[in-house]
């Protein structure tokens, strides 16, 4: 009897299409041909001059790879300047650059934590914290979206060490969560702080500083935060940073710090001058948020659902997965490409269009997105 053991892929894929929910790949042309409302460039800088030269030049002073690990040979005098600087401009004593963000919550929560320990995570999470959990092997308490009571509940009912995990702005809605309440209860009940500040980090906090400092919360004893730079500073990678002893062990505990290749010199270096150029040019940050609150305010006022937004995230409701599909292909068609975001991406199971508030864009590439986005609008 013959056996085919991947004949179970074509009864998911059918499964996939009978919900509309096939995803599939789309590369796009060097040259941009669509507005752009769905990257994470929240700043405008990945094609900026600077940082496009300052990588070419990392690229032909260190090579085209790291070669290594960051404790072999895959750690440069950029990784280290890198580090300095966030650290300093985050407000934290330390910080540990990482190949990616994913790469970075994992390597916190699987080294701050562990077996006999109690991780105590909001529901509307990133994916790469809901693994980190999985991975940490410590009890997780999954508790209600931003419901700092219910991780006060939680972290009582624990004896021992406890982490609590929150993103600083969440991806599909762009609602923050409520960091201050969040550290005052960590604080009574012993616990850590961890923040995944992927969406703050340049948008939000004076200059773009992130979520934490705008909170007055950066560089507590307690406090963790981990900052991707695939978005705001318009390059790739992701970093730890916190307390300098928390930062030592991560170097000596971390396994996706430990085992994985380092961030490529031309990807450090383009962050570093991405940083750069945002101390510098602090206005930036206010930019984005004053974008992203006319793209609510103008869709809203025409009578579609939105999320009022805390950073750049612009959250539309749409009323199926196929109508959020044909939405954002009538968009795209039109000349601007959106996010579209459906389960199981989202937890509640309600589709959206997703809208980036880049820093960059006009008054009259607004008006064109808005005008786009409710002529293509679905009926119901």
């Amino acid at each position: 009897m013959s056996f085919a053991p991947f004949d179970w892929i074509d009864d998911e894929a059918r499964r996939r299409a009978d919900a509309g929910l096939v995803r599939t790949l789309r590369p796009r042309p060097a040259e941009p041909e669509l507005l752009d409302l769905a990257s994470n460039d929240y700043l405008g800088l990945t094609r900026h001059p600077e940082v496009t030269a300052a990588a070419a030049e990392a690229a032909y002073r260190w090579g085209a790879g790291a070669t290594g690990s960051r404790l072999v040979t895959g750690s440069t005098a950029l990784h280290a300047d890198l580090e300095r600087e966030l650290a300093e401009f985050c407000g934290f004593e330390a910080a540990l650059v990482l190949s990616s963000g994913y790469a970075a919550n994992l390597a916190a929560l699987t080294a701050l934590t562990g077996r006999g320990s109690l991780i105590v995570s909001d529901a509307g999470n990133h994916a790469s914290i809901v693994d980190g959990c999985r991975l940490s092997r410590a009890e997780t308490a999954v508790v209600p979206h931003a419901d700092p009571e219910a991780v006060a509940r939680e972290l009582h009912a624990h004896c021992g060490r406890a982490l609590t995990v929150t993103d600083s702005v969440f991806s599909v809605d762009g609602d923050a969560a409520p960091l201050r309440e969040l550290a005052d209860v960590c604080r009574t009940e012993g616990a850590a702080l961890l923040v995944d500040d992927a969406h703050g980090l340049g948008v939000l906090g004076e200059g773009g500083r992130g979520a934490l400092a705008a909170a007055g919360l950066a560089g507590g004893d307690g406090i963790v935060t981990t900052v991707t730079l695939s978005k705001s500073l318009g390059s790739q990678g992701g970093a730890v940073l916190g307390p300098a002893r928390v930062i030592d062990h991560l170097v000596n505990a971390a396994r996706t710090f430990i085992f994985d290749t380092g961030l490529a010199p031309a990807a450090t270096g383009a962050a570093l001058a991405s940083l750069r150029l945002l101390r510098r040019e602090p206005a930036r940050a206010g930019r984005a948020r004053t974008v992203a609150t006319a793209l609510y305010e103008r869709l809203t006022a025409e009578g579609l659902t939105a999320v009022r937004p805390d950073a750049a995230v612009v959250s539309v409701r749409a009323p199926s997965p196929d109508a959020a599909v044909r939405w954002a292909a009538d968009c795209r068609a039109a000349g601007i490409a959106v996010g579209c975001f459906r389960p199981p991406s989202v937890p509640d199971g309600i589709s959206r269009l997703r809208l980036t508030a880049r820093a960059d864009l006009t008054e009259v590439q607004i008006a064109a997105a808005v005008a786009t986005i409710l002529r293509t609008a679905p009926l119901t």
